[in-house]
């Protein structure tokens, strides 16, 4: 299983609108989203080129690094999260509405064929050293062959694109215990991705994000919603009542998963007022 803990909200549209969110990498918990592989990718190619006695180029590829990291929001990556853990105390606390929330498990067998094309089932890294990445050769050698360094380059431009694809998959080592997974996509890749975005506005702030249609993507395996989803965990200090979520479930039409619902074990302890 991987697990997506949430509030009930979410869980909402999940289940009676069949819609997942994919929300914008970079506002996420982790203020160095996309930048961590970014910046640890930059450095390496620029130390790989002096190590091998290409100072000019170091430098052109290094400017040209952070003239594209400016350009970060046009390239952001979009995502929604789970974990491969099950009821885990740092989930409920950090994802699901500080354990007053819910987690639906989904299983991933099920997850990895029917995603293709620009959305993808990425394993999160945590590498605090990113000099082995195959893309710090890549972009070595292709400056090195180049008479002059052209930043426009097709062959420039597409393995940024790719670096950039890669960036979604990379966080800082100190969120490692988190054994994350990403549903990501990246709609910068215009030419495969055709989901129009959407737009969540509460009293503070107007949210962008990407719905991508469970029913649709289940359809196409032949399967239902019902299929995809393995439980369904109350949080440990949610007021939920078990009767009314398979009353709810009923009335969505998902009777099968009202069998699939248990209370969650983490003693996780209510916050004094």
């Amino acid at each position: 299983m991987l697990y997506h803990y949430t509030d009930f909200a979410a869980f909402d549209g999940i289940i009676r609108h069949a819609e997942l969110r994919l929300n914008n990498i970079l506002n996420m918990n982790d203020a160095s989203e996309m930048r961590f592989f970014m910046n640890g990718l930059c450095e390496a190619v620029t130390a790989k080129l002096q190590s091998d006695g290409e100072y000019a180029k170091s430098i052109q590829i290094e400017s040209f690094f952070q003239n594209e990291m400016a350009k970060e929001f046009h390239y952001s990556a979009y995502a929604a999260c789970f974990s491969k853990y099950r009821d885990d105390a740092a989930q409920w606390d950090r994802y699901g509405h500080f354990g007053r929330g819910v987690c639906i498990g989904l299983r991933e067998v099920l997850m990895q064929k029917m995603v293709g094309g620009a959305i993808a089932l990425q394993e999160v890294f945590y590498q605090e050293y990113i000099k082995e990445h195959p893309l710090v050769t890549a972009f070595c050698e292709l400056v090195k062959q180049q008479k002059r360094f052209c930043e426009d380059s097709p062959e420039l431009q597409s393995l940024m694109y790719d670096a950039w694809v890669q960036s979604a998959a990379f966080k800082h080592p100190s969120f490692a215990s988190e054994r994350e997974y990403r549903l990501v996509v990246s709609p910068f890749l215009s030419d495969e991705f055709m989901i129009e975005p959407k737009y969540h506005v509460s009293v503070e702030r107007i949210k962008k994000y990407y719905p991508l249609d469970l029913n649709k993507m289940c359809a196409k395996l032949d399967m239902q919603l019902a299929d995809l989803i393995g439980e369904i965990i109350i949080g440990p200090i949610s007021s939920q009542s078990l009767p009314i979520l398979q009353d709810y479930l009923d009335d969505c039409g998902l009777h099968v998963l009202k069998g699939k619902i248990s209370l969650s074990d983490c003693p996780l302890r209510k916050p004094t007022s």
